[in-house]
């Protein structure tokens, strides 16, 4: 990448003359969102301001780039096919898919579920970078080496030469030293407790590592932990690496250095920050559950000179999920957060600068009614499939798959998935089996281990609906056989078209199948299913659609048609803000009011009234002050005001809200609601079953939401 130049101030927004300016000043709420956007995942609320995660489905090891006015973002795709899936942007939070790097990832035969498999493995972690006129994507295959991609154009074709693997690299185009480093590995750590790793030199042409470079390390001292998931970047003259620390909750470090020699200056980049996501599902989470951190990303400037961070975190069974967050720079270090709170991330936050506006869209609409002669990009096949063995032609306007053979799901060749939308999804899909025959399974299924389908299984005797779970085998290419658990069989004979579904909800991890005879009717078959994340197949769960053969040979064909994902929470539960509404606010930790002492001027938490009743003093009108921010005026027409880290009663004597009176609202999952403090980027908080003052002093959400920091309102008007 080309040196960048250093802004050091995040584009936050500031206040003149008591109103705030910004790019986009619109009213609240998801109903003024285009249609889309509201019945698919959005980050954009429409209001200038944005809710992570960017996108509420997989998308894992994300790199960024920003070429002119254009953002790119690349993802590890693993062992589904095709490989390494690039997005483009104007604005950072509004994402289009572009294509993919490679149509098929054919190195032999585990690649194609062919004694053996490659779950797990694949190809992961890219670098994408862009210099002198030429995108460029590097990332590794396990067992098989470093792929180097190249095009002039980011839709490609895309020109691919190997070098030996190296594990979560990064590339710098070093122009003013004329070098192509590039940094790798885990880490070694060494006896005096430091831990080190290689920077190597490519040779301009890219085809080989340079052997005659001096031999270079980045070394972490003694005491702080080692990472992966490098990012490297020169800016203003520095080296900068990003690297996420592998593990189970982690974080993210940056090591910082004046010469690409060293030494390393090394501190966190961001720590502790769940963003509220459980460790364990939302409705088993303790008190004093750590939660799920973000941990690996890569971070870009926009042409106004705010620097951003797309990072990962992980998200259950659902897999990992990114979000967009914005970087503060500290003492010459890129600190996610804004400036008071360092190190953490705000769920909500105002729209990158960009220069751009788009209008709310979501990334990915998952409905396929295979009319189109090809396949929506969000499929992608379980392994290298045989093209041969399945159309979009045969049968204009149906997926037919022929069935190959296979003695479990887990091993089907030509299962064809994507990745399912939360918090929540309903699957459902048409099937035809008027050309399946003996020994056929053909159906809707959930590829993870363990795994689990429902479909008709076609015998001499006639079909019959099961629903099945079972265990995959072990990971990579001498991985152990899958094993199938008993089926649970319908009483019901299925006539020649069927409606398969699957209702997933990653709140709860579980999925519940269901059929139907006529697209009306549906009845549950089997227990619900626990789906899960886990290392075997280092992803989410995949929905899929399936044919295999149990009897050693090929067999029939399915027809697949009208593929509908329906999310019933794609704005959340609460997307709306209650403008010009009356409000009262309870604390999710103990169910107190938050009031408003009209006497000593401060606001404070009370008891709830055992009788339901609401006093005038915890009723707060809700101001909309632009950009999604409110001020709360009480009962006798004072403001909620911030002073350090007090929050008072102030009369403003008729002048408008400025920034110690405003509050960025933040809509979490699950329906709670924490406010900002425009002040020092703090949120409202109570004492836990301590009645008393209230303060600004919440450094973001918990994951048990039990912390004082998170509320719910309910209008009183």
């Amino acid at each position: 990448m080309d040196s960048l130049k250093l802004v050091p101030i995040l584009g936050v927004l500031v206040f003149a003359g008591g109103c705030l300016t910004g790019t986009q000043q619109t009213a609240s709420g998801s109903s003024n969102l285009p249609a889309a956007a509201q019945r698919h995942w959005t980050a954009d609320n429409g209001n200038g301001t944005y809710s992570n995660p960017l996108f509420y489905n997989e998308f894992e090891d994300p790199d960024v780039i920003r070429v002119g006015d254009d953002y790119y973002l690349v993802g590890t795709t693993m062992h589904m096919n095709p490989a390494l899936e690039i997005l483009h942007s104007k604005d950072l939070v509004n994402w289009e898919h572009i294509g993919y790097c490679m149509d098929r990832l054919d190195f032999g035969p585990a690649f194609r579920l062919e004694n053996g498999n490659i779950y797990g493995q694949g190809i992961w972690a890219p670098c994408i970078r862009y210099h002198k006129g030429t995108f460029y994507i590097f990332s590794n295959i396990n067992g098989v080496g470093l792929q180097v991609f190249r095009s002039k154009s980011i839709k490609g074709p895309w020109q691919r030469n190997q070098l030996p693997g190296r594990h979560d690299l990064s590339v710098l185009f070093d122009d003013d030293l004329s070098k192509i480093f590039m940094i790798s590995s885990a880490g070694n750590r060494q006896p005096d407790g430091s831990t080190t790793y290689p920077i190597e030199e490519l040779t301009p042409d890219l085809m080989a590592f340079d052997a005659n470079a001096p031999k270079r390390q980045l070394v972490v001292p003694a005491g702080m932990p080692h990472g992966e998931g490098h990012h490297l970047y020169k800016i203003n003259g520095k080296y900068y690496d990003i690297m996420a620390i592998p593990g189970g909750p982690v974080d993210q470090l940056v090591a910082r250095a004046d010469s690409i020699d060293g030494p390393w200056e090394v501190t966190y980049m961001v720590r502790g920050e769940s963003m509220g996501v459980t460790g364990a599902t939302p409705a088993r989470a303790r008190p004093d559950d750590r939660g799920l951190w973000i941990h690996q990303g890569g971070m870009c400037d926009t042409p106004s000179g705010e620097w951003w961070c797309i990072i990962m975190s992980d998200h259950g069974s659902a897999g990992r999920m990114v979000s967009l967050v914005p970087i503060t720079w500290d003492e010459g270090f890129p600190l996610i957060g804004l400036p008071g709170n360092l190190r953490k991330a705000p769920n909500t936050w105002v729209k990158p600068n960009t220069g751009v506006t788009q209008a709310p869209k979501p990334t990915y609409v998952w409905d396929e009614n295979f009319d189109s002669g090809k396949l929506n990009p969000v499929w992608q096949w379980n392994h290298v499939p045989d093209d041969t063995k399945w159309s979009l032609t045969e049968k204009p306007g149906v997926l037919r798959l022929h069935s190959l053979p296979a003695a479990t799901f887990y091993e089907a060749r030509n299962s064809v998935c994507q990745r399912p939308p939360g918090p929540e999804c309903i699957i459902t899909v048409e099937l035809d089996t008027a050309g399946m025959v003996a020994g056929d399974t053909a159906g809707l299924g959930l590829v993870s281990t363990p795994y689990a389908w429902i479909g008709v299984v076609k015998s001499g005797e006639g079909s019959q609906v099961q629903m099945v779970t079972g265990t995959g085998g072990g990971r990579g290419r001498r991985g152990g056989r899958a094993t199938a658990n008993p089926p649970t069989t319908s009483p019901e004979t299925p006539p020649q078209k069927v409606w398969l579904r699957v209702h997933c909800n990653f709140d709860t991890d579980e999925a519940v199948f269901s059929w139907s005879a006529d697209g009306n009717q549906f009845s549950t078959l089997g227990d619900p299913f626990r789906m899960t994340f886990q290392l075997t197949t280092f992803q989410g769960v995949r929905p899929a659609l399936f044919h295999f053969n149990t009897s050693g040979r090929p067999g029939g064909y399915a027809d697949f048609d009208n593929y509908v994902c329906v999310e019933p929470r794609a704005r959340g539960i609460e997307r709306e803000i209650p403008m010009g509404k009356t409000i009262v606010l309870t604390s999710g930790a103990d169910g107190s009011y938050l009031a408003a002492d009209l006497q000593k001027g401060v606001l404070v938490n009370v008891a709830a009234d055992a009788g339901g009743a609401v006093p005038d003093n915890a009723k707060f009108e809700v101001i909309d002050v632009g950009l999604g921010r409110v001020a709360l005026k009480t009962s006798d027409g004072r403001f909620l005001s911030v002073e350090g880290e007090a929050v008072v009663l102030k009369d403003l004597a008729g002048r408008k809200p400025a920034a110690a009176e405003s509050f960025q609202w933040v809509n979490l999952m699950r329906g709670d609601t924490m406010l900002m403090s425009l002040t020092n980027h703090r949120y409202l908080a109570t004492k836990p079953n301590a009645p008393g003052r209230v303060t600004v002093t919440a450094l973001g959400p918990t994951p048990a939401r039990k912390m004082g920091e998170a509320f719910k309102w309910k209008a009183v008007n």
